[in-house]
């Protein structure tokens, strides 16, 4: 476990990179291979780790958490190879003979700042990109999820190289002054305010940054809908993690025509999901603090209460809540909620939707609810999002295909599966040549005939 940072072991790491050590594919699946193993291994733990900071269901931790991670290692370990390999690019003839390729390389020692709600997996998805990249990482847990940010500094050193990997322990200040080193790329995954100060402190280095930012993701339902189907999938995603998820749909927009039918659904829903008392039930999970529940408190009492609404502090406790005719400039519709409360509004045309959207900064994830392909395509058209998914929610994050990152205010870069892999490495354009033929038309002194045949050859060949 490591709890400080200086000079000294910053140093060391970026000794270690270079050193070479971390370069090779042997290497790169070994950590790899590691986490999956720590995640395999200390299951229960990381379940136990995860209640206590947020008291989140057993199956909801395997999901969103463990899970998910394993599946990400799997498709690294799975496709490394074809990501390391060179890329050939084509000589003009005037260069043969030649060879020319772009090899990705890692880009040295980075940093890794994670966010409390998912407190594993924010911090260990970056991980994987930047092991499968071959490089070094310090790992910054988020101080709001105690107990996960201690299994990770005293676990995570046995199961992957320590000389490359470090685990560092502590509030803002510490984050703040790990970002007083130059690293070598940081990645940040947590609020627009906090994500500003981090581009700051880069900007002091050049260091280029990833930000994963949230924002406030729409939900659009028009009467093209599933009912049903939308009904339970929006409840599923709105209040998993007690709806503390960057891409949880943060408001919903529905068909004026609809709109009662589907939130009848959605109580349904709610009730089947969590039982009657969703205070007692077993898989609903818990405000983070005592500072966000009072936040998220305040917000019940704004719009008509469709269901919902109760909360306890003592337990965190606050009970999935919807509520209809929110204003538009209420504190739920200007704000990011982060929490278990929905306000819904209601629209007439797509376009009217579309102008709501397109009102509020751009957001990490945009979900409509359509069978028409036409309303699909006009909603793209008329948006911006880092992501889009149609008829489901949550899943485009989760596929390791899919390059996943916000746009605008809700974040810059990608990551998961190859897009981790190239947000870790750089680029390094190479080009072998022999050294015959030399002729000498390359060289001064330029006389015009000579520039004339110069100039022929090159326009002929490029």
């Amino acid at each position: 476990m490591s709890e400080s940072f200086d000079a000294t072991t910053h140093a060391g790491l970026q000794r270690y990179f270079g050193s070479g050590a971390t370069r090779s594919a042997a290497w790169r699946r070994a950590q790899l291979r590691g986490l999956d193993a720590l995640l395999r291994e200390r299951e229960e733990a990381i379940a136990e780790a995860v209640h206590a900071d947020l008291g989140k269901p057993v199956a909801e931790t395997w999901l969103t958490e463990t899970g998910y991670l394993r599946t990400e290692i799997r498709h690294a370990l799975r496709h490394l190879g074809r990501w390391m390999r060179p890329a050939r690019v084509g000589a003009p003839l005037h260069y043969q003979p030649a060879r020319a390729f772009v090899q990705r390389e890692p880009l040295g020692a980075v940093l890794i700042i994670g966010a409390w709600n998912y407190p594993l997996q924010l911090c260990l998805a970056p991980l994987v990109g930047a092991l499968a990249g071959g490089n070094c990482a310090v790992l910054k847990p988020s101080e709001m999820a105690p107990a996960t940010s201690a299994l990770l500094a005293s676990e995570l050193p046995g199961y992957v190289d320590p000389k490359a990997v470090t685990v560092v322990e502590g509030d803002a200040g510490v984050a703040a002054r790990l970002l007083e080193h130059r690293f070598d790329h940081i990645f940040f995954t947590g609020s627009r305010r906090t994500g500003q100060e981090v581009m700051r402190a880069a900007a002091r280095h050049l260091t280029p940054v990833t930000l994963e930012l949230g924002g406030k993701c729409p939900c659009i339902v028009t009467q093209q809908a599933d009912l049903r189907v939308a009904a339970r999938r929006i409840a599923w995603a709105k209040f998993l993690n007690a709806g503390q998820t960057c891409v949880s749909p943060d408001y919903l927009l529905v068909h004026q025509a609809v709109e009662e039918r589907l939130l009848e659904l959605m109580k349904e829903a709610l009730t089947h999901f969590y039982g009657p008392d969703f205070r007692l039930g077993a898989h609903y999970g818990r405000i983070v603090d005592s500072r966000n529940f009072r936040r998220l408190d305040a917000l019940l009492r704004e719009g008509e209460l469709v269901t919902g609404g109760g909360s306890d502090e003592a337990s965190r406790f606050i009970e999935p809540t919807i509520v209809r005719n929110v204003p538009p400039d209420s504190d739920l519709m200007t704000g990011e909620v982060f929490g278990p409360v929905l306000p819904v509004r209601t629209f007439a045309t797509l376009a009217e939707a579309s102008e709501v959207v397109a009102s509020l900064p751009e957001p990490l994830a945009l979900y409509l609810f359509s069978r028409d392909r036409s309303e699909q395509r006009e909603l793209m058209r008329l948006t911006r999002s880092g992501t889009v998914c149609c008829n489901d929610l949550l899943f485009q994050a989760s596929i390791p295909g899919l390059p996943f990152g916000g746009r605008g205010m809700s974040g810059m870069g990608r990551y998961h599966g190859k897009a981790g892999f190239d947000t870790f490495t750089t680029e390094r354009s190479v080009l072998c040549r022999s050294g015959f033929p030399d002729p000498d038309l390359r060289y001064p002194p330029y006389s015009a005939g000579r520039f004339r045949l110069l100039k022929r050859i090159v326009n002929l060949f490029s």
